[in-house]
């Protein structure tokens, strides 16, 4: 949740660090895992595709409406992922903020396999956002991923993707501001950002990478470090992406907790007033927020497997895989 609209006069952002609340236990999990298998068939060599687990924690004050983030994974080609932030700050002007990034993430999955879009992250950007007519603005990130283990990624605001090989993370996305807490977002207004914004980048997979993508409310609470420890714990990608969220969720309502958010605003320049600084008190907290985690796992497919051509989907609420008649599957849509 990106707290700020960006408007052509700048607002003053403000600092929210949120103590813990009591509420955490009630506080409704979705978890789902999907795995896709490619189709094609090629006697010479195998392909790649993802195997993909969810886990999405709404803000706990925003429960009742499942959040502002919005996501869809897709079994088109090798996959796609992407997760949409819808941007608070239209609230105030009673403004639904959860509308924009649910139709934008509509419209993306509706839109994989155009052909205009020739599987390419920006172009499926720009026409998705063409097509959504709600009110508001959401910042959003796209991940492709070809058969030949190619990824290519286009990200706007502060959604992120992390790829982990080995223990490592070898590739990470950057998050884009205007300032602290106003993230390019693309908008229904003429000032907000557009594809020719997006960050695009390509990554060359091998089986057995890891791809995190997520919501800032992800990768405002946890650290890099937390992300790779994690996923040495769980090997499943549905168990991984719960205690990411988790673990996440748990930092947002620890108000001792010096996290990245923390750490960022105190380097933007907001801290505690001059004499707390004296006694050697310091800005800490982490940050309330909906928290969409996606876990994918790059997986061989052997290419001598034909598959049945039944798309692949992902049921709300279940863990398994299940095979359904939908080629993309939508949250909070």
């Amino acid at each position: 949740m990106a707290n700020s609209m960006y408007r052509a006069s700048i607002l003053q952002s403000q600092m929210h660090i949120q103590p813990s609340l009591s509420s955490r236990n009630f506080v409704p999990k979705k978890s789902n895992l999907l795995c896709f298998a490619s189709s094609q068939f090629n006697p010479v060599r195998s392909e790649v595709s993802f195997c993909i687990g969810t886990h999405l924690i709404p803000h706990p004050k925003k429960v009742e409406r499942g959040g502002e983030d919005a996501f869809f994974v897709s079994n088109f080609n090798g996959g796609v992922i992407a997760v949409a932030d819808g941007v608070s700050g239209w609230a105030e002007q009673n403004v639904d903020p959860s509308l924009f990034s649910k139709e934008l993430m509509a419209n993306a999955s509706s839109l994989v396999g155009d052909e205009e879009v020739n599987f390419d992250p920006q172009i499926l950007i720009k026409k998705a956002h063409a097509a959504t007519s709600s009110k508001g603005s959401a910042t959003a990130i796209v991940a492709m991923l070809e058969r030949n283990g190619m990824m290519k990624v286009a990200n706007v605001g502060d959604c992120g993707l992390r790829v982990i090989r080995k223990g490592q993370i070898i590739f990470s996305t950057s998050p884009q501001e205007h300032y602290f807490d106003c993230p390019y977002q693309l908008s229904s207004e003429l000032v907000g950002q557009t594809y020719l914004d997006a960050v695009v980048s390509s990554v060359e997979l091998v089986e057995g990478d890891t791809i995190i993508m997520g919501s800032d409310g992800l990768f405002d609470n946890l650290f890099d470090r937390e992300i790779v420890s994690t996923l040495s714990i769980h090997s499943d990608v549905v168990n991984a992406a719960k205690a990411l969220a988790n673990l996440a969720s748990n930092h947002s309502m620890d108000s001792s907790f010096d996290s990245p958010y923390s750490l960022e605003a105190r380097s933007k320049g907001f801290d505690v007033p001059f004499w707390k600084k004296i006694l050697g008190m310091k800005l800490t907290g982490g940050k309330l927020d909906d928290i969409t985690v996606i876990v994918g796992q790059v997986v061989t497919s052997p290419s001598t497997a034909i598959s049945d051509g039944i798309p692949k989907t992902e049921v709300q609420g279940t863990e398994g895989v299940w095979r359904g008649e939908r080629q993309n599957t939508l949250n909070n849509l």
